[in-house]
């Protein structure tokens, strides 16, 4: 089988690199038009709106309904012909920013994203994730090409919530672990081949990465600063992982991270999805038949040190029954499901099993520190 490997065309990122952004805007076209909400609006909008005035670009500014659905896509996406647009410009987080990329395809102009926080690695990937209204997972699209741009500005990354740096440690760590998985079983990955030994190298370093820096930059990231850990970390998160998991490969971790957002009491405490993520890695790690105990054990140690959720409890499911996880095994057994990217067979009873002895390995390692 063919490798690909795939990656956007520039990334950028440091401290203060926003006010840069209309400098790199121009170089694809002259007619932005920029999604975000209204919060993002107000934290960063004057240094937006400043840099592509300075470009001599004609700014469309659209304020996001609040969930990448087929419906937000296709309103944005009229917005853009509307107002003859060049470039779709997606600033704040995941979701706007797959609702951005997907109308840059629909509209065949350039693609930028701009991440506020670093919470997932959606502004690398060519790929958006679609919810409907009642914030249940539906699918994904992959498609053709990455972002032209990915403009990443680390202080207003550290002025973000905490809670959503971490979040995004919890979608980068899975990307080795899958990686691994997949590459054993000769899964093709998104990019339509199998990886690349810079794919695999990529995914590895991503790892590595966060299990050194991860502690030192959540702390750093508390006090709003930008240090050498934060840097390395919102490039993990960002970047290596973005990176990794689309010419590297996805296994259960995501799975089982994009199955929980359709539970009622996960959708009720509002988790993000490298939380639920961070719960699918507990899982596949007891998943997996050839998973050295102690590597297990050190990656739910860094789970539980950064914050991220590794019980049922912190997911808001105490006491959850077999029964009421079983359309979660059921899915991940069927047609099409992530968690054949393994080198074995995967059944619904096994995940079920794996995810019942997560929550008693992450209650254990918890009641260890």
């Amino acid at each position: 089988m063919k490798k690909v490997l795939i990656a956007p065309r520039k990334y950028i990122q440091g401290r203060g690199v926003l006010s840069e952004l209309g400098d790199y805007l121009k170089l694809l076209g002259q007619r932005p038009l920029v999604l975000w909400d209204s919060v993002v609006k107000d934290l960063v909008g004057p240094t937006v709106e400043a840099s592509c005035r300075r470009a001599g670009l004609e700014l469309v500014a659209v304020e996001f309904a609040g969930e990448a659905t087929a419906a937000e896509r296709a309103r944005v996406g009229a917005l853009a012909s509307q107002a003859h647009a060049d470039i779709s410009v997606g600033v704040g987080g995941g979701k706007v920013l797959d609702v951005a990329k997907a109308v840059a395809v629909d509209n065949r102009i350039a693609m930028v994203t701009v991440p506020t926080i670093a919470s997932n690695d959606s502004p690398t990937s060519a790929a958006s994730v679609w919810y409907d209204e009642q914030h249940n997972f539906v699918t994904f699209d992959c498609w053709p090409f990455n972002p032209d741009i990915v403009l990443v500005d680390t202080q207003v990354v550290a002025n973000g919530p905490v809670r959503a740096f971490v979040a995004g440690m919890g979608d980068a760590l899975s990307t080795w672990v899958e990686t691994e998985a997949a590459h054993k079983s000769r899964a093709q990955n998104i990019a339509g081949g199998r990886p690349t030994q810079a794919a695999l190298m990529i995914a590895r370093l991503c790892f590595e990465t966060l299990l050194e820096h991860g502690l030192d930059a959540k702390r750093d990231v508390e006090l709003h600063v930008v240090t050498p850990a934060v840097e390395k970390v919102v490039e993990a998160n960002v970047l290596l992982s973005g990176l990794g998991f689309e010419s590297g490969g996805l296994a259960t971790a995501h799975m089982i991270g994009n199955l929980l957002s359709n539970v009622p009491a996960c959708q009720a405490k509002g988790l993000m999805h490298g939380e639920k993520v961070a719960f699918g890695i507990v899982t596949q790690l007891c998943l997996d038949d050839e998973m050295d105990a102690d590597e297990k054990a050190s990656i739910v140690d860094f789970e539980i040190a950064i914050g991220l959720p590794v019980t049922f409890a912190e997911l808001n499911l105490a006491g959850v029954t077999r029964a009421q996880l079983q359309a979660i095994g059921d899915a991940c057994a069927g047609p099409g499901s992530l968690c054949h990217n393994h080198p074995f067979k995967v059944t619904a009873d096994d995940v079920l099993d794996a995810m019942f002895a997560a929550d008693a390995l992450g209650r254990h390692r918890q009641e260890m520190v």
